[in-house]
């Protein structure tokens, strides 16, 4: 059994466990690897183009008179919430690339290599996230050209830029579970679509929570959306910041505690 072992080729004996920077290194090399696609795919970044126009433009120009009165009024409330909101769909993509990879047996290459387990679940998080870096700055750079405001100057940008980064980290968790679970890229958007949208029309992203009924404004308080929007605006056009960055960041880190070993688990058993 020992000779057997012994002249076994080298990918087929068990790979010896990948310490903290091995895990660190195989995550960043395979998150390149997804972002050089989009030289060969440039429609994974107009994805993260078109939908932010389209929701920007929509939502300014069709409810903003009734909502706010003046389409100005309500873009400097409504982007920051629209930036939350994209920030949420973009996580999508993460879902759909993850089981298209799985579909077409991509996976299954890298789990015969001597990597980290958690390296291809982790790099096409980090890879997805740092495309929202585009999508930030389309929206914020759009939204100026409409009339949005920045009331904090550049260290504002930059503070509500890393908020939407790390929760984004952490909600991509989410998708990466969703992304392993689905049989096809099409049930996993009919499954995230369904958890999105409630939970990001249901908060105060787009409209005052005054005019929702009681019921609902008691979920909406409580909502990670809720505080995610108000610590953006905070940081974009001034107000609290600390009594919504603290429970956005709570939340953060309860996403990744609560998905991220549930991925690695799911992802072993592809």
């Amino acid at each position: 059994m020992t000779a057997i072992a012994q002249d076994a080729p080298a990918a087929y004996r068990a790979a010896p466990r990948v310490g903290p920077l091995g895990t660190l290194r195989h995550t960043m090399t395979l998150a390149w690897r997804s972002l050089v696609q989009v030289k060969h795919n440039p429609m994974e970044l107009l994805d993260l183009s078109v939908q932010p126009i389209m929701f920007l433009l929509l939502f300014t120009y069709v409810f903003g008179g009734a909502i706010a009165g003046s389409t100005g009024d309500y873009l400097q409330f409504a982007l920051p919430g629209l930036v939350v909101q994209n920030m949420l769909f973009a996580t999508l993509t993460t879902a759909i690339g993850l089981n298209t990879d799985i579909t077409k047996g991509v996976f299954d290459r890298l789990r015969s290599l001597p990597i980290s387990r958690v390296a291809p679940l982790a790099g096409r998080i980090v890879a997805d996230t740092l495309k929202q870096v585009w999508a930030f700055a389309l929206f914020l750079g759009l939204g100026m050209v409409l009339g949005f405001r920045v009331q904090t100057g550049v260290l504002g940008v930059v503070g509500a830029l890393a908020l939407l980064l790390t929760f984004a980290l952490a909600m991509s968790w989410m998708s990466v579970l969703i992304g392993l679970k689905a049989s096809d890229p099409e049930k996993v958007q009919i499954m995230a679509f369904s958890l999105m949208m409630p939970i990001t029309f249901t908060s105060n992203a787009f409209v005052p929570v005054d005019t929702m009924p009681g019921w609902l404004q008691t979920w909406v308080d409580v909502n990670p959306v809720t505080f995610l929007a108000d610590a953006i605006r905070g940081l974009l056009s001034g107000g609290p910041v600390a009594e919504n960055l603290a429970p956005s960041l709570a939340w953060a880190a309860v996403l990744v505690l609560v998905f991220l070993p549930l991925s690695v688990r799911a992802f072993r058993r592809v």
